[in-house]
């Protein structure tokens, strides 16, 4: 039977993330100095346990933008959205996914 529509739901019963899980975040910028310290230090940030090591990078094929991959320990649906509004908001940024 389906609940009525005044009935709130429960977000952790309509995400498709299990928490905590490890969860992998591209985030791509100009190549410039600095990018990728400025990248980590936000995942640190949210995931003290964030290993830095598992940092992934590509370049553009023109080589002008880079490509982080970082996997941060995700716990909750506030933290990746929080993660995510620190990423967008980096001047370095141009694209979270």
């Amino acid at each position: 039977m389906t609940p009525p529509s005044d009935t709130p739901i429960d977000a952790r019963k309509e995400s498709l993330i299990e928490y905590p899980s490890q969860f992998p975040i591209k985030v791509m910028g100009a190549k410039a100095d600095g990018f990728v310290h400025a990248i980590t230090q936000i995942a640190q940030q949210f995931d003290p346990a964030f290993d830095a090591s598992t940092v992934e990078l590509r370049n553009s094929k023109a080589g002008n933008y880079l490509g982080v991959t970082i996997t941060v320990t995700a716990t909750s649906r506030e933290q990746l959205d929080d993660i995510y509004r620190a990423l967008t908001a980096h001047p370095m940024v141009k694209v979270v996914l």
